[in-house]
C-alpha cells in the first residue's frame, strides 16, 4: 500500500500537479480563444472540455518531456530529482502515462465536432515533439508556442464550428508571449544549458535578451490592442492590457541583472499577465452575454 502511495505521488510529480504554473499559462490564451470566438462566456460544456484538456495536455507534456530529456535532467540541478531522472519511474511508465492521458484527452473532444477532432491531431503531435526541440534548434521556445496557442484554433472550432480570422492575431500573441517568458525560463537555465550542450533563445539572444524579450512582450500587447479596436473592446479590455504592460515592465526590471532566482520569478509572475489580460476580457464581453 505504501509503494502504491508512492508510485502516485512519483505519476503526480512526473505530471508536474505541484507545479501549476504551466496550466495556467496554457490556460489562460485557451480562456482568451473561447471568449473572444463566443464573443462571451462560452458554451458550458465547451468551456469544462477545454479547461479538463487543458490540465491533460500540460501534464501529457511533462510527462513526454521527462522521457525525453531522462540523459539530460539528471545533470540539472533543477531537474535532478525528478522521477524519472531519479529512477523512481521508468521511462516505459512515462509513455504509457502520457498515451493515457491523450487517449482521454481524445475522448474529450470526441464530444466537441470534427474539425475540433481535426484539429486535435498535430496538437498531439507539437506537444510530442516539442522535448526535441531543443536538440534540433535554437528557438525551442517557439515550438512551445506553438504548441500554447494551438487550444485557440481548436476552441473556436468547439465553439463555433469553423476557426474564424480572429483565432490567428490570437495565436500569433501567445507566439510572442510564450517566447518572452519561456526565454526567461531559459535564462534562469542558461549556465547548465551552456554546460549540456542544451539549445534555448536565452542563449541565442545572448546580451540581447533583455531587449528582445522586452519587444516580444510590446509585441504581444500590440497585436491584442489592434485585435481589440477592430471588435470595438473599449474600457475594461483595455485595462486589462494596461495592467499586464505594468507587470511586463515589472518583469523587466526583475531581469535587469540576470539573476537565475529573479529570471524564474519573472516567468512565474507571467500567470497574472495573462489572468489581467483574461480578465479584461471577461468584463469587456460581459454585457453581450447578459
Amino acid at each position: 500500500m505504501r509503494f502504491a502511495r508512492q508510485k502516485l505521488l512519483d505519476y503526480a510529480l512526473l505530471m508536474r500537479l505541484d507545479r501549476p504554473i504551466g496550466i495556467w499559462l496554457l490556460l489562460w490564451p485557451t480562456l482568451w480563444g473561447l471568449w473572444f470566438a463566443a464573443g462571451g462566456p462560452p458554451d458550458r460544456d465547451v468551456l469544462l472540455i477545454f479547461v479538463a484538456g487543458v490540465v491533460l495536455m500540460r501534464s501529457a507534456g511533462c510527462i513526454i518531456n521527462d522521457v525525453s530529456d531522462h540523459d539530460i535532467d539528471p545533470h540539472v540541478q533543477r531537474t535532478a530529482d525528478r522521477p524519472i531522472a531519479a529512477g523512481r519511474v521508468r521511462r516505459r511508465e512515462g509513455v504509457a502515462l502520457f498515451v493515457l492521458l491523450a487517449l482521454v484527452a481524445f475522448v474529450l473532444v470526441w464530444q466537441t465536432n470534427w474539425l475540433t477532432m481535426l484539429l486535435s491531431v498535430p496538437a498531439v503531435l507539437i506537444a510530442a515533439s516539442y522535448p526535441l526541440a531543443k536538440r534540433w534548434h535554437h528557438l525551442p521556445q517557439a515550438h512551445l508556442g506553438i504548441a500554447f496557442s494551438w487550444g485557440i484554433p481548436m476552441a473556436f472550432a468547439a465553439q463555433t464550428g469553423a476557426v474564424h480570422w480572429i483565432a490567428w492575431p490570437l495565436v500569433l500573441a501567445n507566439l510572442l508571449w510564450t517566447v518572452a517568458y519561456d526565454t526567461f525560463y531559459a535564462m534562469a537555465d542558461r549556465e547548465e544549458d551552456l554546460k549540456i550542450g542544451v539549445r534555448s533563445s536565452a542563449i541565442l539572444f545572448g546580451r540581447a535578451d533583455r531587449l528582445i524579450t522586452a519587444l516580444l512582450q510590446f509585441a504581444t500587447l500590440w497585436v491584442l490592442f489592434m485585435l481589440g479596436l477592430s471588435l470595438d473592446y473599449g474600457l475594461f479590455y483595455n485595462l486589462g492590457l494596461a495592467a499586464a504592460a505594468a507587470m511586463a515592465l515589472q518583469q523587466q526590471w526583475q531581469i535587469r541583472h540576470r539573476k537565475a532566482a529573479a529570471c524564474f520569478a519573472a516567468f512565474l509572475a507571467n500567470h497574472q499577465f495573462g489572468a489581467a489580460i483574461f480578465l479584461g476580457l471577461l468584463l469587456e464581453t460581459w454585457p453581450a452575454a447578459a
